[in-house]
């Protein structure tokens, strides 16, 4: 089974790998006619630890991968050695473990799913996304959700946006679509001079091959992702799914139902109508910047 991941990419890590696992493991299961209630009891586990491992949202013990292996009737040497091979990978931890300290479980798994994704669609109502905030513009955000925190640790927090953004100018980077709020353009995070040198930054950001960017203008008026703001991510294995995901609060969703992604698609393809073209997009933000310099 091939992926499109060389082995020991930095920026990469196991989300995506214990997916690809997990949905082959259940195509054996499911060809050889093996419930998930009798797959659970061949590893000394339950039926629903076999649905977090099919969904690749748990890690996976060699033992168990072989021992479904022997279940599902995989007699191929080759193919097991393979699957044993990419279960062992998907333990590696990613870059972002080294944080596990300021980051919860829930975002370690959406750092995951962005550094493996080949595309990033993201609407935004209050903030400019992580992956093209300045450094000062980030620490703004981390000390508007955290100001009880220590300087050190919002230091850390504000260091692994920054790292997030290795991803934009790797080698085969992600393309990456934002659709911004006029609001956010407007909200000086910050303060004004924070705010300006974010237009700036924006503005720089929308020479790079692999990002666009919109804008709804507030003239719009009311918009079809009155919701609120979301990601959807797309994965270049086609075994994957689209994953949608929305932060919470104190967690997340995420979504990869069929229906449930189509819902946000649609959205997302109706804000980029609603939206100024991306070279008008650039005409606002340089006019806003303009607007702004005065202050």
């Amino acid at each position: 089974m091939a992926t499109s991941r060389q082995q020991g990419d930095p920026t990469g890590g196991p989300t995506v790998l214990r997916m690809l696992l997990g949905a082959h493991l259940r195509r054996l299961r499911e060809a050889r006619g093996v419930s998930r209630e009798d797959a659970g009891w061949e590893i000394r586990s339950s039926e629903s630890k076999i649905s977090r491992m099919e969904l690749g949202r748990v890690g996976f013990k060699e033992r168990d991968v072989e021992d479904l292996l022997t279940l599902y009737g995989l007699d191929d040497d080759e193919e097991r050695e393979r699957l044993l091979a990419l279960a062992r990978d998907a333990n590696t931890p990613g870059w972002w473990h080294r944080f596990g300290d300021v980051l919860p479980n829930w975002f370690q798994s959406y750092l995951g799913l962005e550094a493996s994704a080949s595309l990033i669609r993201a609407y935004e109502v209050q903030f400019v996304p992580g992956l093209l905030q300045t450094r000062e513009y980030a620490r703004a955000v981390v000390v508007l959700g955290h100001g009880r925190a220590s300087a050190e640790e919002i230091e850390r927090r504000v260091n692994v946006r920054m790292t997030r953004q290795r991803l934009l100018t790797r080698d085969n980077p992600p393309n990456v679509w934002v659709v911004l709020d006029e609001a956010v353009l407007r909200r000086p995070i910050g303060g004004w001079d924070v705010l300006r040198g974010q237009l700036r930054a924006l503005l720089e950001s929308t020479k790079l091959p692999n990002v666009r960017v919109q804008v709804v203008p507030f003239e719009v008026g009311g918009h079809s992702a009155a919701g609120g703001a979301f990601s959807v991510l797309r994965f270049p294995e086609e075994d994957l799914p689209d994953v949608v995901y929305v932060e919470q609060l104190t967690s997340a969703l995420y979504l990869d139902k069929r229906d449930d992604v189509e819902q946000y698609v649609l959205a997302m393809e109706r804000l980029c109508v609603e939206a100024r073209t991306p070279s008008e997009t650039v005409e606002l933000l340089d006019t806003t910047l303009r607007e702004l310099e005065g202050r």
